[in-house]
């Protein structure tokens, strides 16, 4: 009969206490982040990287009732000097000739709101336009002489009737309904030859009263200060 060595149970003893050990430890080994915690899943990028899931990622910001804005909400009016602004600003550069002159009466219709009746405001335009012609070039004076002899601008003409062109010009009230000035923009050449667009004149007028029940009131110019 063979005889068990002396040393077997205590080598079975710890050979059963290392096992135990080890399994222990397998049972309770910490993650590798060192947090005691199970990591959780992560997302990967197409260049490698990886970012923390949904759970770790930091909260959508919430938009306040000050911050957000409808889709059917009205835009801001502009104001009348906004429009003046941009009135002025889209203006053709001097030196434009007759294909900047439709812009310039865009700009003014749009600086000026009509205000005048539009009977008043046709003959307004007709008479400024005569004046303003008279008074330049000295065709048609004799229309006005009371005018020209009061006018200490208008003793003799300054600009050539073959280049004289007015670019626009409009009719509007002068702080009372009886009381108008007509705008004018016209070029012109002087006696020096020197030829000059983009120049400006005001010419005012009130309304007359008619000398009989028949006649229609008419505009007469006022002489410039």
């Amino acid at each position: 009969m063979t005889t068990a060595s002396p040393r077997s149970p205590l080598l079975l003893l710890t050979a059963t206490v290392i096992l135990t050990v080890v399994g222990v430890v397998l049972l309770i080994r910490p993650d590798q982040s060192g947090t005691g915690q199970a990591a959780g899943p992560t997302a990967h990028l197409p260049s490698g990287r990886s970012v923390p899931s949904s759970s770790s990622a930091s909260p959508a910001t919430r938009s306040t009732p000050e911050t957000t804005t409808t889709a059917d909400a009205p835009a801001p009016a502009p104001s009348p000097s906004a429009s003046a602004s941009a009135s002025v600003s889209a203006l053709p550069p001097h030196g434009g000739g007759l294909a900047g002159d439709r812009a310039i009466q865009q700009a003014l219709d749009a600086a000026w709101p009509a205000d005048l009746d539009g009977t008043d405001e046709r003959q307004l335009l007709t008479l400024g336009r005569a004046l303003l012609r008279a008074d330049a070039t000295g065709l048609g004076r004799d229309r006005w002489p009371a005018y020209f002899a009061a006018s200490p601008q208008g003793v003799a003409p300054a600009f050539a009737t073959a280049r004289f062109r007015i670019q626009a010009a409009i009719a509007r009230q002068d702080g009372a309904r009886d009381r108008a000035v007509v705008h004018l923009v016209w070029a012109g050449t002087d006696r020096g030859g020197t030829h000059t667009d983009g120049r400006i004149t005001d010419l005012h007028f009130v309304r007359a009263t008619p000398t009989n029940k028949k006649g229609s009131p008419t505009w007469v110019p006022q002489p410039r200060p």
